[in-house]
């Protein structure tokens, strides 16, 4: 296995101007990703995703800091790096996510990468990739039905 990146295409029956939205803003991220959210959308702006109870000191923090914004088009950040330290390729992974009008709808094209570039021990790596891969299979369809969702309230 070669663990480089993680990519994964998805049909969403909503605009990808409501996509844009779940995906980049701390309100609908939380509905489906992490369990807190705290973000400024735009480029080089940073933030936290907090997994478990914020009020927990199990609670996982991950800080992010934000690439691209180019609404609708493209949202992309960076996350997985040390606190304290400036995000940048070879010390954090590389999520982005292009939306791509089809139809009525939108094809989400998903892709994080920078596993290798961490340097990590081979075990560290597979351990980590395995982890990532098991959760964006779990939270992306959720992202789907958050969009969704929003497209069918009244």
């Amino acid at each position: 296995m070669e663990h480089g990146s993680i990519e994964r295409e998805l049909r969403i029956e909503a605009t990808p101007e409501v996509v844009y939205e779940v995906v980049s803003s701390p309100e609908h991220l939380r509905e489906w990703w992490p369990d807190d959210a705290e973000l400024d959308a735009v480029p080089g702006g940073t933030g936290t995703i907090t997994f478990g109870d914020p009020a927990s000191p199990d609670a996982k923090v991950e800080h992010l800091t934000v690439v691209e914004a180019d609404p609708p088009r493209r949202f992309a950040f960076r996350w997985v790096y040390d606190q304290g330290a400036s995000a940048a390729p070879g010390n954090s992974l590389l999520v982005t996510i292009d939306l791509v009008p089809s139809g009525d709808g939108t094809l989400l094209r998903f892709k994080e990468t920078g596993f290798r570039e961490r340097g990590w021990e081979a075990a560290v790596l597979e351990q980590a990739y395995a982890d990532h891969v098991q959760g964006w299979d779990h939270f992306l369809p959720r992202l789907v039905a958050r969009a969704e969702l929003l497209v069918a309230r009244p």
